[in-house]
């Protein structure tokens, strides 16, 4: 080997001024915290896995979301700095109890030693604390954290390094992919080294977001899993609960991640097909002995009622309007009324498949299922394909939809601009 060579080679295998402590130091300094794989075991081994949602993975939901396969949830993105220092935010956005294991709470961050302190302060509630790198929001690249520390490799292992070597819990980290799959394996093993215990893989780019979503890259989620020795979870391109074993297939990770599908259809897990309003009336009994801020149940019922808004359109005033339990409650029962009459009399069979040209399912109005978001096509002003999701295994040999108002709903919807970003 040449000189040069070594030099290289020894550059290479220099530890991080930031790496105050070895691993066997840090295990004698927390010899009963869990790592790797025996983190991942003693949390369940969990398969479906609900994403960290701003305003909407919220202890309600998230108890919901159990109520129907979830193994494991995660809190919204809490903003660090904000939480160690204000306790109305903290009181507000940080909630648990006893059924609400396994959770990962997590923080978004660019600075090490508040997010310690932040960590700090749910350490003894929860199983892990998660770094956010993977938010693409314009509020992110201005608060400098998110997936606008991509680039920040030495920002981002310190970050992970810190609660590392400090927090009595384990760290984590959600990431997205870069363009390259190099550098994607590169920044995941960067993030390994520095100590997350789980990573979970956006297969989207930074700027794979809204009207740009697009397919998440399930190659690179493969890449990672094969380079790293934690466990790996994806996240991307789920809107069927048979997507998850086909995910799990294709990259062979632990377990799958979904945000949006989960929102509109938070049976999704269990496989089941059910109306919306039963899962409505479900969230708000849940409510009803959890707090939870006006503004979360809103959106959850605009996102649970998706399809059935745009017929009902005098309702969706109504919502707006609400502000106490008693008128969501009443919300929900004028739509029930509404709905189980526009389902009497329909032929729809749940064990039937039909599906649209595209060969996505297709439900009547009133059925939990996921937000389809289309390319519009301006020259013939009709949609041409998915943005959001993976497009559909199933021929494009489709019936007509069992109920004679789905095709006039799915089309409204379709025009929608609706747009939920997981981060």
């Amino acid at each position: 080997m040449t000189v040069a060579e070594t030099t290289t080679v020894a550059a290479a295998a220099k530890v991080p001024e930031h790496f105050t402590m070895t691993e066997d130091e840090i295990i004698a300094k927390f010899p009963t915290r869990l790592r790797g794989f025996d983190l991942y075991r003693k949390m369940g081994s969990p398969k479906n896995i609900v994403a960290p949602m701003v305003d909407q993975s919220e202890l309600a939901w998230r108890m919901l979301s159990r109520n129907y396969g979830a193994d494991l949830c995660y809190t919204p993105m809490f903003n660090a700095k904000i939480f160690l220092n204000e306790q109305k935010y903290r009181d507000e956005q940080w909630q648990t109890n006893e059924t609400d294991r396994p959770v990962i709470v997590q923080f978004c961050a660019n600075d090490p030693d508040i997010l310690l302190k932040a960590a700090s302060l749910v350490a003894g509630q929860a199983d892990a604390v998660d770094l956010n790198l993977g938010c693409p929001q314009h509020i992110a690249r201005r608060g400098h954290y998110g997936s606008f520390l991509m680039d920040e490799w030495d920002l981002v292992s310190k970050l992970i390094r810190k609660l590392h070597e400090n927090l009595e819990i384990p760290v984590t980290a959600k990431i997205r992919v870069f363009p390259e799959v190099e550098k994607t394996v590169e920044y995941a093993k960067m993030v390994e080294a520095a100590g997350a215990q789980i990573i979970t893989v956006h297969g989207r780019l930074r700027e794979q977001k809204g009207h740009k979503t697009g397919l998440a890259d399930w190659t690179k989620i493969k890449a990672v899993k094969d380079a790293v020795k934690v466990p790996v979870f994806a996240n991307g391109n789920i809107l069927y609960q048979e997507d998850i074993q086909r995910c799990i297939d294709a990259t062979n990770v632990e377990g799958v991640m979904t945000a949006e599908t989960n929102l509109y259809n938070p049976a999704l897990f269990s496989g089941k097909i059910l109306p919306s309003w039963q899962l409505a009336e479900e969230y708000l009994e849940i409510c009803d002995d959890v707090p939870t801020k006006a503004a979360y149940i809103r959106a959850h019922l605009f996102k649970l009622f998706r399809y059935s808004l745009p017929i009902h359109t005098d309702l969706r005033q109504k919502l707006v309007e609400v502000k106490e339990m008693d008128g969501f409650w009443q919300f929900v029962k004028d739509m029930k009324v509404r709905l189980i009459a526009d389902a009497e009399g329909s032929d729809f069979d749940p064990e039937v498949v039909v599906v649209d040209e595209f060969g996505y399912r297709k439900y009547p109005h009133w059925i939990c299922q996921p937000a389809l978001r289309f390319e519009h096509d301006k020259e013939h002003s009709k949609s041409k394909r998915l943005l959001n999701e993976v497009q559909a295994d199933t021929p494009a040999d489709a019936t007509d939809c069992a109920t004679g108002g789905c095709d006039a709903v799915d089309n409204e919807a379709k025009r929608q601009k609706t747009v939920v970003e997981s981060v």
